[in-house]
């Protein structure tokens, strides 16, 4: 096996999306290293509206993670009324993109993260996911039937479970493997949110470990 990195994440992850930056800084630091994208299934199939205490939890989520990251939210989201915070569709998106073209997977994770914690968008809807993916530059017709294709639907749900046969419980997991030339084992590198200079220490004792 080649070295490489595996990162379990939800596009509506509010600490995935605190993550987003310490991601680009992997990938500009080692552009070669490949790293797998795994949908984790934060709350998928959600069907309860949130109520206050549900927004004041979820606010108060937000605003560590802003703290910690620096990234922008729009806290505009908790005057919303009815909201079901159901993670299934925008996972699929990511998954649809994928299928069609591999490398706009994790941009257009990214893509939606940013519309719906900064750009205060409801990524649960269909139609907005459609949008973001023709930003993204694929075609939104062959989008939209992929996205509601069953095939799309199967492998959304097949990264959950690889998530929970790993033993993920929470996001961003990012891991790294082989460890070693005689290690066939997984590395954590960061189990929850770390900052940049941190993570990008342990990649590159991963690295040097394996050979790299």
């Amino acid at each position: 096996m080649i070295p490489h990195l595996v990162y379990f994440a939800d596009p509506m992850c509010s600490w995935c999306w605190g993550f987003a930056p310490v991601i680009d800084a992997i990938a500009a630091r080692h552009p070669d290293l490949p790293v797998r994208l795994v949908l984790g299934g934060l709350r998928p199939f959600t069907e309860t509206p949130m109520d206050e205490q549900a927004k004041a939890k979820t606010q108060e989520h937000w605003r560590h993670v802003e703290a910690a990251s620096g990234q922008p939210f729009d806290y505009g989201f908790f005057d919303r009324e009815g909201f079901v915070y159901d993670t299934e569709p925008a996972a699929r998106a990511v998954v649809a993109a994928r299928r069609l073209d591999a490398g706009h997977a994790f941009p257009l994770n990214r893509r939606i993260a940013e519309a719906f914690y900064a750009g205060n968008r409801d990524v649960t809807d269909p139609d907005v996911l459609i949008a973001l993916a023709a930003d993204e530059g694929l075609e939104a017709e062959a989008f939209a039937e992929v996205l509601h294709d069953d095939a799309t639907r199967e492998e959304t749900l097949a990264d959950f479970a690889v998530t929970q046969a790993s033993g993920v419980t929470g996001f961003p997991t990012l891991v790294a493997g082989p460890a070693g030339k005689d290690d066939a084992g997984y590395l954590a590198i960061a189990v929850g949110f770390r900052p940049a200079a941190a993570v990008l220490d342990s990649v590159g004792q991963f690295l040097r470990r394996s050979g790299s």
